[in-house]
């Protein structure tokens, strides 16, 4: 079981640069990728968003990736030689021809802004997309350990709440078939002696005409069961959760209204309460 909250980081370093992955993930229905790339890794962003999709299946994902460039080695400064000597040729022209006095020197020239441009280096795709990938998988799997670690302590809570469950579905056995057997009693004497029914049982009888919940029992049990294996598979089970304790509302809700007795409502209602933690648990479970 994992839970949707978690982190994971990693890094590479390719050729006088640094890449950097950071991913977090939230609660969410659906799967939500959100990506913040580098203009330099645009070209790899569906193939980002397919590594997250084979290891994510639910959650809202925010990834922000960096590259970092060594400043020694990220730029260029390039001269206009060709330039350069033309300005050269031109100055000299000029002071020929007006007869100037001074010389040419590099104070001259470097005030001459086209002579000189600074352009960034061009990255090499094949090693920029294979060490982001390599970053991705290592932060990757920092981010499984880390929504696994969370999802052991939702678990052994879950774990925890449904043996709450089983308890409070046994209860609720004995307590339909106790009723059942006082009602069956209260008749017989009734007979016997032609004494009037007490309230009780009055109450008792107009139940056991809406019907019998020992199906609903059975079914609650069968629910409740399922859960305790559902929540040890490795693989995503916070919709199947979300399923299988819809049924369990629906039959305690169900027994509730069939055999509303102060006793049997009680048990409904605890179990109820039950039901609603383990329900808050799954809205972060994957």
């Amino acid at each position: 079981m994992k839970s949707m909250t978690g982190y994971g980081e990693a890094s590479q370093n390719v050729h006088g640069a640094r890449v950097t992955v950071q991913i977090r993930s939230l609660n969410h229905r659906h799967l939500d990728l959100q990506l913040r790339v580098p203009r330099e890794y645009l070209s790899f962003e569906e193939e980002i968003r397919k590594s997250l999709r084979e290891r994510i299946s639910r959650g809202r994902v925010d990834v922000f990736i960096n590259r970092y460039a060594a400043k020694a080695q990220s730029r260029k400064l390039d001269v206009d030689e060709a330039l350069v000597g033309q300005y050269i040729a031109g100055i000299m022209q000029l002071k020929k021809k007006y007869r100037l006095a001074g010389e040419i020197g590099v104070s001259l020239l470097s005030n001459i802004p086209d002579l000189f441009h600074v352009r960034e280096l061009e990255v090499n795709a094949a090693d920029e997309r294979s060490a982001l990938l390599k970053a991705l998988g290592s932060a990757l799997k920092n981010l499984e350990r880390s929504r696994e670690r969370e999802g052991g302590h939702l678990k052994a809570d879950m774990e925890t709440q449904i043996g709450h469950l089983k308890r409070i579905t046994g209860a609720l056995e004995e307590g339909a078939l106790e009723i059942a057997v006082r009602f069956q009693k209260g008749s017989v004497a009734e007979g016997e002696n032609g004494l009037r029914a007490d309230r009780e049982i009055v109450d008792v009888t107009n139940t056991l005409l809406k019907g019998d919940v020992n199906e609903e029992i059975v079914r609650l049990k069968t629910h409740v069961a399922a859960l305790t294996k559902v929540i040890r598979e490795r693989e995503p089970v916070g919709k199947k959760i979300d399923f299988m304790l819809q049924e369990v509302n629906r039959e305690l809700n169900t027994i509730s209204s069939k055999v509303p007795q102060l006793s049997i409502v009680q048990l409904v209602l605890q179990g109820k309460e039950r039901f609603e933690k383990i329900r808050e648990q799954t809205q972060n479970i994957e």
